[in-house]
């Protein structure tokens, strides 16, 4: 066994174990925690598939700029069990056969997948280097690209002057 499957391997224990924690945690806040660990998991797995631009935006965007917004929001609502509303069994029945329902979906739609076949590249190509994107947009994607930047330096700039106090 070579360093890629033993990384793969607890890259996919620690993914795994973290999104069970998810669902299980109790306090919302620690649910938070553990699905930064399954973004982390996930970024790991994108660099061992030589995916380098999915794996830092997948960190950045996801494990930095959004959770850090859920944890804000959650640490900002007073989330206490004494505020919390009764579940019903009934809630709970359906959404375990909700749960059962989308398995059974997943199971039949992958259910003749010929696997042994398919082999994912790892450590070859250059389709996901950031270099290899960065050619493509400053050649072939130059006039959307800048484009976009002025869209997104209108939208800052009207986003400014909406919250300027008179």
């Amino acid at each position: 066994m070579n360093i890629t499957q033993l990384l793969f391997w607890f890259l996919s224990v620690m993914a795994l174990f973290s999104a069970l924690m998810v669902i299980t945690s109790k306090n919302p806040v620690y649910s938070v925690l553990w699905l930064i660990m399954v973004f982390f998991a996930i970024s790991g797995h994108y660099f061992l598939l030589n995916a380098q631009f999915l794996a830092i935006v997948n960190i950045i965007v996801y494990a930095g700029a959004i959770m850090v917004l859920f944890l804000y929001v959650f640490m900002l609502i007073d989330v206490r069990k004494s505020s919390e509303p009764q579940k019903y069994r009934w809630i709970r029945l359906a959404g375990a056969v909700a749960g059962g329902c989308l398995l059974l979906v997943l199971v039949a739609a992958l259910r003749n997948i010929d696997i042994k076949n398919q082999l994912a590249e790892v450590k070859t190509g250059n389709i996901g280097l950031i270099k290899n994107l960065g050619i493509e947009l400053f050649t072939n994607y130059v006039v959307p690209f800048e484009i976009s930047s002025i869209l997104f330096l209108s939208a800052m700039v009207g986003a400014v002057m909406i919250g300027k106090k008179e």
